[in-house]
């Protein structure tokens, strides 16, 4: 087992790679814990929650939404929840999301840590303390930055994964190597998902470099004021058009960042959209695809990187090195109508 301290502004949270499950009750003591996960986890892994006190909820992001946060906070009053007690987020990215954000307002504010089961939880949605929920099509609307104690990470979680949940998280990790790490996108370019599912050591690798190089953007930028906006790369339409279309929040963004290449080769001259395509598609990802461009402009303009009459969209310059770039809405209003 590998074990990494992060300091943040307000809390320390350690990451515990190549470890097991098993170690949960190392951290924190059985009677005081409540574990909240999705009937998909719960099947694949019912074993591992034996004597774990449990909220099980219906999956999907159609249910991270403030009805299941109500529920789940009558359950743990009922539960007997109280302010000693720590809520375990044990699934991806929406119970993550969901179980950060009802730790954040259950009682002014508990103890939280995750156990994430998808490779895109692994590497993006658990870490930075981002959590909250959608309000119609309206991604992440509500919610707040409130950092968890502990990630666990076992690998062995992985195996019950669809392919395209693998795929899925990917998405994020192509992001990382875009906006940060030239290196890691040759490395993505000569491998594929089938060699990182057969080979632990090199996904472990994988999944640790992304872990630390998401958590050390968020150090350097706790609460988006500069560089941690540049974790948006292909998330300003992704999220657009996520919900518009209920796609998985990889195929949005894959889809996000093919759009945001192409305009980053016309508005920074990036000579390497085609490799980006290339390798999204290499990973089983959607790249150009149809949607209705005016709806997905209106979803757009509730986005909250908007600022009055523009709004800061990432682009590259190069592989491994982005930039915030400040876009009128009429300019991107325009670029739109090219999609």
């Amino acid at each position: 087992m590998i074990t990494r301290t992060i300091q943040f502004s307000t809390k320390a949270t350690k990451f515990f790679f190549d470890a097991n499950i098993s170690y949960l009750e190392k951290i924190v003591a059985r009677e005081k814990t409540i574990i909240i996960t999705d009937d998909n986890v719960f099947a694949a892994h019912q074993k591992k929650f034996k004597n774990w006190n449990t909220i099980v909820l219906k999956p999907g992001e159609q249910y991270k939404v403030q009805q299941t946060i109500d529920v789940i906070i009558d359950q743990l009053i009922a539960m007997g929840a109280d302010r000693q007690t720590v809520l375990v987020g044990f699934g991806g990215g929406v119970i993550t999301d969901i179980t950060g954000y009802v730790a954040s307002i259950y009682m002014r504010g508990i103890d939280v840590g995750f156990i994430p089961t998808t490779i895109l939880a692994m590497v993006d949605a658990a870490i930075g303390g981002k959590n909250g929920i959608d309000v119609g099509l309206y991604k992440n609307m509500v919610g707040l930055i409130r950092q968890p104690s502990f990630l666990i990470y076992d690998y062995s979680l992985l195996k019950t994964l669809p392919l395209n949940e693998w795929q899925n998280g990917f998405a994020e990790i192509i992001k990382h190597a875009c906006i940060k790490d030239a290196l890691m996108f040759k490395e993505l370019e000569s491998n594929s998902v089938k060699a990182y599912q057969k080979n632990n050591t090199l996904l472990s690798k994988l999944i640790q470099k992304n872990a630390m190089l998401k958590a050390k953007v968020v150090v350097s930028d706790e609460f988006e004021m500069g560089d941690r906006k540049l974790l948006n790369f292909g998330h300003t339409l992704g999220h657009a058009i996520e919900n518009m279309y209920e796609l998985s929040h990889g195929e949005a963004i894959s889809i996000g960042m093919t759009y945001a290449s192409l305009m980053s080769k016309e508005l920074k001259f990036f000579k390497n959209a085609e490799s980006v395509v290339s390798l999204l598609s290499k990973y089983g990802l959607p790249t150009i695809a149809d949607f209705d461009s005016k709806k997905a402009f209106k979803v757009l303009l509730k986005d909250k990187k908007k600022e009055n009459i523009s709004i800061n969209y990432i682009l590259l310059e190069k592989i491994g090195k982005a930039v915030v770039q400040p876009l009128l809405l009429v300019q991107l209003q325009d670029i739109f109508k090219k999609f």
